[in-house]
């Protein structure tokens, strides 16, 4: 039976302090009994001699240091995992929110996991198709990468999200692909969104859901991912299947970070932030991957919002470190009513290279990619100078690139949230593209490659 403490000698926000604890471990969990009964769940911060330092889930109001006792349990958090979490909704700490069951759970796991042995790695490398064009064809995820969008307040990242959970698979095998999709200080609304889309298309049969909310405490929001990543690490390498974690929005997540730390009247680093960040959000990004022996697999899409749609600050610089590139959302193609407004250029998946060609998605894809990045950056160069010159002083070449970016942007970037294209129509539609410019300008592309598709229907 753990032993009792009446000892709480002060409450500051979410922080507490218990005097006199014995045998007390770092990041234990512990409970809060009030004189009511009710009980509150907090964890360990920090041990000093027998001074520990708790931090709350829930808030502190009504809590009474004399008629109030604390347990520590002697365990870290824990996530209790089975297959029957698939097409559950959960909150930020592992509780049903969906009016369904309790989960019965196969085992109970550990929500800070264990990092991947470098060693025990396999490199990602194969193609996963999204069903997005500018994703599939320009910037393609491969199973076991992590490749965030950075998004920004007001563009339309969650019906991307929803898009690329509901569609996302990998081709040609049988393995059973999930998705597991946390969301962390969302509006009311924005849940109601992910969940009613993901019930609509079935594809919450293959989900799991954490939710948090926007006003759950701040400390819930640190756990949301970690409850996420720990059940998708029992679904891929326990259970065999291809994961795809998908996570909204890290830039909350960092946000109560930063709260949570000056709550705890730490140093603070860049723009007040944790000096620690880097390392915290490398804990969450690392957990994604292949390991040798294992057939599943952790795909990670983070979703962040560029406070002032700055590149250079540091949720998105550090994050941009840790992932194997990035897409990024641009504003101007927004207003142009581009769906989804993905700027190619740049956008970057360090891996695309090794999930494409023969035998993964088709042998044209890499010539075509490169021919189509370098005729759209002329293309919108072309269409700079028209604004500064005015048409007439461009060149025709100049013209017919200024058309394939305009045609580019509204064919084959803009297919709206509800369009699935397989790799095969993603690939023809660039060829269907690139037919606005001659055959001589197309010097990316082997000859042999040409005389195959180029003019074909």
């Amino acid at each position: 039976m753990p032993k009792e403490y009446r000892t709480i000698q002060e409450v500051a926000g979410p922080l507490m302090l218990v005097k006199g604890v014995e045998n007390v471990a770092f990041d234990e969990l512990a409970e809060i009994e009030l004189a009511s009964g009710e009980k509150r769940r907090c964890r360990v911060l920090e041990i000093d001699g027998g001074n520990a330092l708790v931090q709350l889930f829930e808030n502190s109001a009504g809590i009474n240091l004399a008629s109030s006792k604390v347990r520590f349990l002697g365990r870290s958090m824990e996530l209790g995992v089975s297959e029957d979490m698939l097409s559950r909704v959960f909150d930020g700490l592992g509780r049903p929110i969906d009016n369904g069951p309790e989960i019965l759970p196969d085992k109970r796991m550990d929500i800070n996991g264990l990092p991947m042995n470098p060693a025990a790695r396999n490199y990602p490398q194969e193609f996963i198709q999204t069903g997005v064009s500018a994703i599939d064809g320009l910037n393609t995820l491969v199973r076991g990468q992590k490749l965030p969008i950075f998004s920004a307040s007001g563009l339309p990242h969650a019906d991307l999200a929803a898009q690329i959970a509901k569609q996302a698979k990998v081709r040609g095998t049988t393995e059973p692909f999930a998705v597991v999709f946390a969301a962390m200080g969302i509006t009311f609304e924005e849940a109601n969104f992910f969940t009613e889309s993901f019930r609509e298309t079935g594809a919450i049969d293959r989900t799991v859901m954490f939710v948090n909310l926007a006003n759950d405490p701040a400390v819930e929001r640190i756990s949301t991912p970690r409850m996420a990543l720990t059940a998708a690490e029992y679904l891929a390498f326990e259970k065999d299947m291809h994961v795809l974690v998908i996570l909204t929005d890290i830039t909350n997540y960092a946000d109560s970070l930063r709260e949570v730390s000056a709550a705890r009247k730490e140093v603070p680093g860049r723009r007040g932030y944790p000096g620690y960040m880097y390392t915290d959000l490398a804990s969450l990004y690392e957990r994604a991957g292949r390991k040798k022996g294992k057939n599943g697999s952790i795909t990670m899409i983070p979703i962040l919002t560029m406070p002032e749609d700055d590149k250079t600050h540091p949720i998105p610089d550090l994050t941009g470190y840790i992932t194997e590139g990035q897409i990024i959302l641009s504003r101007e193609l927004y207003r142009k009513s581009v769906q989804p407004p993905i700027d190619v250029l740049p956008s970057l998946s360090r891996l695309k290279d090794k999930g494409i060609g023969e035998g993964k998605t088709r042998k044209d894809h890499a010539n075509t990619m490169n021919q189509i990045f370098a005729a759209y950056a002329r293309g919108k160069e072309a269409k700079e100078l028209m604004v500064v010159l005015g048409e007439a002083a461009l060149t025709d070449i100049d013209l017919l690139y200024a058309k394939f970016a305009d045609a580019f942007e509204t064919e084959y970037v803009s297919q709206g949230y509800q369009t699935n294209r397989d790799i095969e129509e993603t690939l023809n539609l660039g060829w269907k593209l690139l037919k606005i410019l001659p055959r001589t300008e197309l010097k990316r592309i082997k000859d042999e490659l040409l005389d195959q598709y180029y003019g074909k229907e």
